[in-house]
């Protein structure tokens, strides 16, 4: 992936040409199929998930249906890069599509090779996540029983 196309990407928004130049070398394609997985639900997650083509369907295990689907370009996975855990959702293919991968093990390497990258990333990552977190809380009072009436 060029360093240029990163820039359709809002979460690598704040990033300089240098960074991104970075970025784009850690990056593994991937070129998947219709109904192909980029990740299952369960898995360890192992990284961000930036989506260049296509589009995924979001599947849930938990409640046997189709949560939503995410088009190009967007990205997943973030937190991953900074915290273990299993993947929530089955991302697949919904057609074919294409997407590039910055596993976490790459992380260190980009944080030794462009400090700077990889705190743009990690606040990039925090700041999607307390945005995220806000949105949550404004639904959770908007919800709330006690607050009305």
């Amino acid at each position: 992936m060029s360093p240029d196309s990163l820039k359709q990407f809002q979460l690598l928004a704040g990033f300089s040409e240098d960074d991104r130049e970075a970025l784009a070398e850690l990056l593994e394609e991937r070129q998947l199929l219709d109904g192909r997985s980029v990740f299952r639900e369960g898995t360890e997650s192992e990284g961000l998930v930036l989506l260049c083509e296509g589009r995924l369907r979001l599947k849930s295990k938990r409640t046997g249906s189709v949560l939503g689907t995410l088009e190009a370009p967007t990205h997943l996975g973030g937190a991953s890069l900074f915290s273990f855990g299993k993947r929530e959702v089955t991302a697949i293919a919904d057609g074919p599509a294409s997407v590039q991968t910055l596993s976490r093990t790459a992380l260190p390497r980009l944080a030794d090779d462009a400090p700077r990258a990889a705190f743009r990333l990690a606040e990039a990552v925090a700041g999607e996540l307390a945005a995220q977190a806000r949105q949550a809380l404004e639904t959770l009072v908007e919800n709330d029983p006690a607050q009305t009436g």
